[in-house]
């Protein structure tokens, strides 16, 4: 079997797995990463998001053969990392305002934001409501409105 190489959550790792196996079963099943979660498995429902150099992108919808071993990862357990705090404030900034329900769709939720409010930042712009109606993630819980006043809450301390 084929081994794969990149970086996870700061950390080299390197996998024996087919080249067409998807990341995100890379990560849940051979890996133990249980952040990034298993919605639609068709790159539609965003449960899975993660980065992948800094940038949102989703697991579900990556072949593991196309991973460099440079190639940075981060799931929702390696996102405070990238602050340099226990708890991200993006993270903190859910909590505060009790975004989550079920929980499910929270880690690729979360993580599509941070990506969202970096990428604005380097844009030299502020977050705009046209940013947040770009969103695509699903919540079935519905917790939208919170999921905005998060964000902005979040985006403040970043």
């Amino acid at each position: 079997m084929p081994e794969h190489t990149f970086r996870l959550n700061g950390e080299q790792v390197t996998v024996e797995a087919e080249d067409d196996e998807r990341l995100l079963w890379v990560l849940r099943d051979l890996l133990g990463v249980t952040g990034p979660k298993y919605g639609c498995g068709i790159n539609v429902c965003k449960a899975c998001t993660s980065h992948l150099n800094g940038r949102a992108a989703n697991p579900c919808a990556i072949p593991v053969k196309d991973l460099r071993p440079t190639d940075e990862v981060t799931t929702i357990e390696g996102l405070p990392a990238t602050a340099g705090v226990d708890l991200h404030p993006m993270q903190e900034a859910w909590i505060d305002r009790d975004v989550a329900q079920c929980g499910y769709c929270q880690p690729g939720q979360i993580m599509a934001v941070v990506a969202l409010v970096r990428r604005v930042a380097d844009e030299g712009r502020t977050l705009t409501d046209s940013d947040l109606d770009g969103i695509r993630n699903i919540c079935r819980c519905g917790t939208y409105s919170r999921i905005r006043e998060a964000i902005r809450a979040g985006a403040a301390r970043m």
